[in-house]
């Protein structure tokens, strides 16, 4: 059992890193190749908005590397400075990519609608797997087969939620690529692979969550179903 644990962490983990360092190492390259258009991110995800008549969003920068996101509760997208203000093949991907979300939000795409409402349960099931395990080992308070049933309720509401991110973060890449190509800010066949390779690698990042996420439900809910619940 101990062993078959140690494996999970460790494939899991593995699993994790890895697509977190391919999709740096792949940004970090297209970061370097500038864009024949010229425009920097921020400009890019501007034209696409306007092109897709979606007015009332605002367009903000923020230190750090690859802290974009769009933020749906205050209608912004929040670009790293260096993709706001950089006129690389990277910038252009990924703030189109932003811009997408700002698109599902506006067209009321139903998945990114329920990724939204269900935020606020994730965050408390993220709170139950990291702390349970803790307060368990170092209290006793909580039995091994309360521990495992509530574990398993937390690793699949994460589940879901990671299941339910999968079509809302291919669907923002997919309509991103489509408008950078028709707003004609990419042109290039060398300037479209760049893009497709960047979102590609992003993906994985979302890809290895919910394996990790699955990976976990199932591991705490088998005891559950065959009836291991020692003590």
């Amino acid at each position: 059992m101990q062993i078959t644990a140690l494996l999970l962490f460790a494939g899991t983990m593995i699993l994790s890193l890895w697509a977190s360092f391919r999709v740096k190492r792949v940004y970090r390259r297209y970061a370097e190749e500038e864009s024949l258009s010229g425009l920097t991110g921020s400009e890019a995800a501007r034209r696409i908005l306007d092109e897709e008549g979606v007015t009332g969003v605002a367009i903000e920068s923020q230190p750090g590397e690859l802290t974009d996101h769009y933020d749906p509760m205050h209608r912004r997208l929040v670009l790293s400075e260096a993709n706001y203000h950089g006129r690389s093949i990277s910038a252009l991907a990924v703030s189109a990519h932003e811009a997408g979300h700002a698109i599902q939000h506006a067209r009321a795409y139903m998945p990114l609608h329920l990724r939204m409402a269900a935020v606020g349960v994730t965050n408390i099931a993220n709170q139950i797997v990291m702390w349970l395990p803790l307060i368990g080992l170092f209290t006793g308070l909580v039995s091994t087969s309360s521990a495992m049933y509530f574990m398993a309720c937390g690793w699949g509401v994460i589940m879901l939620f990671n299941l339910v991110t999968l079509p809302v973060e291919f669907d923002a890449s997919h309509r991103a690529k489509l408008a950078l190509r028709s707003s004609g800010v990419v042109t290039s066949f060398t300037e479209s692979s760049g893009v497709d390779r960047v979102l590609n690698a992003a993906a994985l990042t979302y890809v290895a969550a919910f394996i990790t996420s699955l990976a976990y439900f199932i591991w705490h809910l088998l005891p559950l179903l065959t009836g291991r619940r020692e003590e």
